[in-house]
């Protein structure tokens, strides 16, 4: 069929080419499937790639969590569960005690509360270890009266590759929480989302969606951001 003939019988669609391949003389660092994106999108130019950046930012922690094997901290929690061990649930605003009873992909199952969707939840421990370490935890008062939101999606979240910690495994770590606590102890397992420390019989179990800084513990204090 000669390209005239084809023009007229699918003539929106001819359009559409004719704009995207001018779209593309403008930003030849543009693909083709690129320029049909902003155009079948209405989109501009800052738009689309705002978009494509957000979307390549999802995968990107897609692939890192999917690298790091979760086993380790999954034994954690099932042993929780299965000793039905007293935990203390560390929140933004509040403390408390209850028992895990069970486990889903986005939530906690506690005996006495009920779920306790995942994102809630700061720091757990055994009770007997929480109540150790608190007497000397160092604590942001600001964030202490107004915890730091969690960002629902996981690539706006300051910390999502789980993949920094994993050389540090084994050498004591200082957490900044987003409720203001301060935790300062050896780092023992990596998961997907979540990271162990303290010792055998004394873990901590901290999710990544609550830290706002990090640095090895080796490292000087400092006021400014960490890493």
């Amino acid at each position: 069929m000669k390209c005239r003939v084809w023009k007229k019988l699918h003539r929106e669609e001819a359009e559409r080419f004719d704009q995207v391949y001018t779209l593309l003389g403008k930003h030849p660092e543009l693909s083709l499937a690129d320029g049909f994106g902003m155009v079948q999108g209405g989109m501009t130019l800052e738009e689309f790639l705002a978009r494509k950046e957000r979307t390549q930012k999802k995968v990107a922690v897609k692939q890192a969590r999917a690298s790091v094997d979760a086993a380790a901290i999954d034994a954690f929690i099932e042993q929780l569960r299965a000793s039905e061990s007293e935990v203390t649930w560390v929140l933004g605003e509040r403390t408390m005690l209850d028992v895990l009873v069970g486990v889903a992909p986005i939530a906690f199952q506690l005996q006495r509360i009920g779920r306790l969707e995942k994102l809630q939840v700061v720091a757990l421990a055994r009770r007997a270890t929480w109540e150790a370490l608190v007497p000397g935890m160092p604590r942001d008062p600001r964030l202490a009266q107004k915890p730091a939101a969690v960002a629902r999606q996981p690539e706006k979240r300051p910390h999502s590759d789980p993949r920094s910690f994993l050389e540090h495994v084994g050498t004591p770590v200082r957490l900044s929480l987003r409720n203001g606590m301060q935790l300062e102890l050896p780092l023992m397992q990596v998961g997907r989302f979540d990271l162990l420390l303290g010792e055998p019989g004394a873990e901590v179990f901290v999710p990544l969606h609550a830290l706002l800084r990090w640095e090895p513990a080796s490292a000087s204090p400092s006021s400014e951001p960490l890493t």
